[in-house]
């Protein structure tokens, strides 16, 4: 796939009859007197950009607004005449990994692997519990810290994403379109969580963005800062190399080759650290093993798994909820690398099969309506098509925005939400 570069994108151009014009192109510049009233961080921002941001902000505002409720409404003690703290719906599941790992590291006190009721901690990439530890210097509460670094990541991210379907779809809509669609899917709760979803989409958009633009350079290392947070980063990292390949056509461009080895630096850093302490070069594999039956199996096996958590009435309800939500997001999943791989585009076909396949050969599905956050060719293709075809967007808004009312209220009052 062969993606001309953004100068060609962007050449300023007479709107043809019947098209929509790109204000972004065409509009006179902004008046400096305007600009002049922005604080100084919002001027390189175009309007289209500062959108977005509002509708990010907004968002923000309706989750923190459920997250309120919730804890009026599912207080821990049922006979409560007070709500819980301010943070206690937000500190749940893999956050106290996450904790754990900034306030005493991998291996505290000789413990580990080879102890009892060992959390398997180290299945979590250090990135994320690093700069935790370092917001932490500022902010004195750990779980304010964790909500500061995904709201501003939170904010990079949806800019990212809001530019990426720009070069896919130059016109006005195409970027707060891909952003509502992106901000308001089910699993968008863990956006504001202190989890690693939007540290890692802070990281891995702006280096596809770098990508689409043949810099590789920066897009090498920003997939290697990626990698640091999330296995997914190597799923990037091969997406890079494909983009690299369909997009090589010079012998300068062949110079830049040594950078896409770069994003294997993270991984291989960590897995030494880990064998110097466990002698396991995959410690962070097993203990996805022991704790969360991240085995391989064949792909109908961890499907035929997870139909009968599902529906045969194995599982507490929730559990089977849940697993119906992993089915879905699993055909989800696959349609959209089927229509990739029919596009022709197979960088994101790469990057989306990768992902499918390390979340398909489990024991059974975990986590798959998470990871859909991290599926912006996604988010991409819902905008372009809804601009298409408007009764699109209405049919997303009227299923979604109820699922992620749902979703955000299961995992604030504490129970398993993906």
């Amino acid at each position: 796939m062969t993606i001309p570069p953004p100068s060609r994108q962007h050449e300023h151009r007479p709107a043809r009859t019947g098209t929509v014009p790109n204000p972004s192109v065409t509009a006179p510049a902004p008046d400096k007197g305007d600009l002049g009233r922005l604080p100084w961080p919002l001027r390189r921002l175009t309007p289209g950009d500062r959108e977005v941001l509002w509708l990010y902000l907004l968002t923000r505002v309706g989750i923190w607004t459920v997250a309120y409720c919730t804890r009026w409404l599912f207080a821990d003690d049922g006979q409560s005449r007070h709500a819980d703290e301010f943070f206690s719906s937000w500190q749940r599941w893999d956050w106290w990994h996450y904790l754990h790992i900034a306030q005493e590291g991998y291996f505290p006190d000789g413990q580990g692997p080879w102890t009892s009721e060992w959390d398997n901690r180290e299945a979590f990439f250090p990135g994320f519990p690093l700069l935790l530890r370092a917001v932490h210097v500022i902010v004195p509460s750990w779980p304010a810290a964790g909500a500061l670094i995904s709201f501003v990541a939170g904010g990079v991210a949806v800019l990212a994403l809001a530019r990426i379907a720009r070069l896919y779809l130059p016109q006005d809509e195409a970027g707060p379109r891909a952003a509502l669609f992106f901000l308001l899917s089910p699993c968008a709760v863990f956006l504001a969580a202190g989890y690693t979803e939007a540290l890692f989409l802070a990281l891995a958009l702006p280096a596809w963005l770098a990508a689409q633009r043949l810099n590789w350079p920066l897009a090498a290392v920003l997939t290697t800062l990626a990698t640091t947070v999330r296995v997914s980063g190597l799923f990037l990292a091969a997406a890079l190399a494909v983009h690299f390949l369909v997009t090589a056509r010079t012998a300068a461009h062949w110079r830049r080759l040594p950078w896409l080895f770069l994003p294997a630096l993270a991984p291989l850093l960590y897995s030494w650290y880990l064998h110097a302490h466990t002698g396991d070069w995959m410690a962070w594999k097993h203990a996805e093993e022991r704790g969360w039956y991240r085995d391989f199996h064949a792909p109908w096996e961890a499907w035929a798994n997870t139909w009968h958590a599902a529906f045969g009435h194995s599982q507490a309800t929730g559990y089977a909820l849940m697993s119906q939500a992993e089915l879905l997001a699993m055909l989800v999943g696959v349609a959209l690398c089927g229509v990739l791989l029919w596009r022709r585009r197979w960088p994101e076909a790469a990057y989306i099969g990768l992902s499918l396949w390390a979340l398909g050969t489990s024991y059974w599905y975990t986590s798959i309506p998470r990871a859909t956050l991290l599926w912006w060719p996604l988010w991409v293709g819902l905008a372009v098509w809804s601009l298409r075809r408007p009764l699109v967007k209405t049919a997303y808004l009227a299923v979604a925005a109820p699922l992620m009312t749902v979703v955000a209220v299961t995992f604030l009052s504490g129970r398993w939400a993906g």
